[in-house]
């Protein structure tokens, strides 16, 4: 078996020589470690200045290596504007594969100080804002700082294109009906409430629920639990303010805006948020974590994925 340090300069040699292959169309020059530090440089810097404090060498360095570098290859790299060197294609690839060469190298050092194989790579993982404030983000911090070779990748978004598309390798998801292409677990149930700022319970206390003003999901959201129960419950309801996202929702009614109906793991005293009434009954939803089948070759994703599973807590659950 390779030791970590003899597996991560594998990985680096067969990216230079995969950058080599796609350059040897044009050229035979030779692409090493220190052209990629210096295009990584520049394009972080975004100037000569920056780019010579990234390499700690003076400015006139870094201009003379850049032009001997887009010589060697027979094409331009950066573009010089107003703004400072902008790369083009070639140097972004480049800086891309400079930044892999710097986690492997990185991920090798780590390995050889802990005398073990670590766990590295870059994962992808998708939620919803909601999800990663009051849910992801507790979790992460109990055990990431255990993978320092592991880079994660966050987007946030409302639906699983990502996943589908490949765009991400772990979703974190409150569904009830997860598509049948993902794998994954039923990590827990989420309810409702109907919530709003202590001000504002305290200013309409005398006041039916449908003459509050709401907030509520827009067309974005337009399957999502908490807009059935309000079609069914106060059909009469108009909402005063309509979100993109259930954390939005949270932040209006955070600030005294009105009254919105809530996943519970965004309520409790840290939010200053009070329910006005019990769970909305029959509209709970699961909350499932899930990957693509191919990815269950991947240990970096695998091992995000279990402890995803281990750690995650919802109210009212110990799993």
């Amino acid at each position: 078996m390779l030791s970590p340090a003899a597996h991560y300069r594998l990985a680096f040699t067969q990216s230079i020589l995969a950058l080599n292959q796609m350059l040897n169309a044009a050229t035979h020059y030779q692409v090493d470690y220190s052209d990629l530090s210096l295009v990584l440089a520049l394009v972080r810097g975004g100037t000569l200045a920056r780019a010579a404090a990234l390499l700690r060498v003076d400015v006139s360095t870094v201009f003379r290596a850049v032009r001997r570098l887009e010589a060697s290859l027979g094409q331009a790299l950066f573009e010089k504007s107003r703004a400072g060197y902008l790369p083009t294609s070639v140097a972004s690839t480049l800086a891309e594969q400079a930044e892999r060469a710097e986690q492997a190298l990185e991920a090798a050092r780590i390995g050889v100080e802990l005398g073990a194989e670590v766990i590295s790579g870059t994962v992808r993982l998708t939620c919803t804002d909601s999800v990663l404030q009051g849910i992801l983000l507790p979790a992460l911090a109990q055990f990431m700082p255990n993978y320092p070779a592991l880079t994660l990748e966050l987007s946030t978004s409302n639906d699983f294109a990502n996943l589908s598309r490949r765009d991400a390798d772990i979703a974190l998801r409150l569904t009830n009906t997860p598509p049948e292409h993902l794998v994954g677990r039923r990590l827990g149930t989420v309810s409702y409430r109907v919530c709003a700022s202590a001000g504002y319970r305290q200013q309409h206390a005398t006041q039916e629920w449908a003459a509050l003003a709401w907030i509520a999901p827009d067309d974005f959201l337009p399957d999502h639990p908490t807009v059935a129960w309000r079609r069914q419950h106060l059909p009469g309801v108009t909402p005063s303010y309509r979100c993109n996202s259930m954390l939005s929702a949270t932040e209006l009614v955070r600030a005294g805006l009105g009254v919105a109906a809530l996943p519970d793991f965004l309520l409790g005293e840290k939010h200053g948020l009070q329910p006005l009434g019990p769970a909305l009954a029959g509209y709970d939803t699961a909350l499932w974590l899930l990957t693509r089948p191919d990815c269950r070759a991947l240990r970096s994703v695998v091992t995000l994925f279990d402890e995803l599973g281990r750690h995650v807590r919802l109210p009212g659950h110990s799993l």
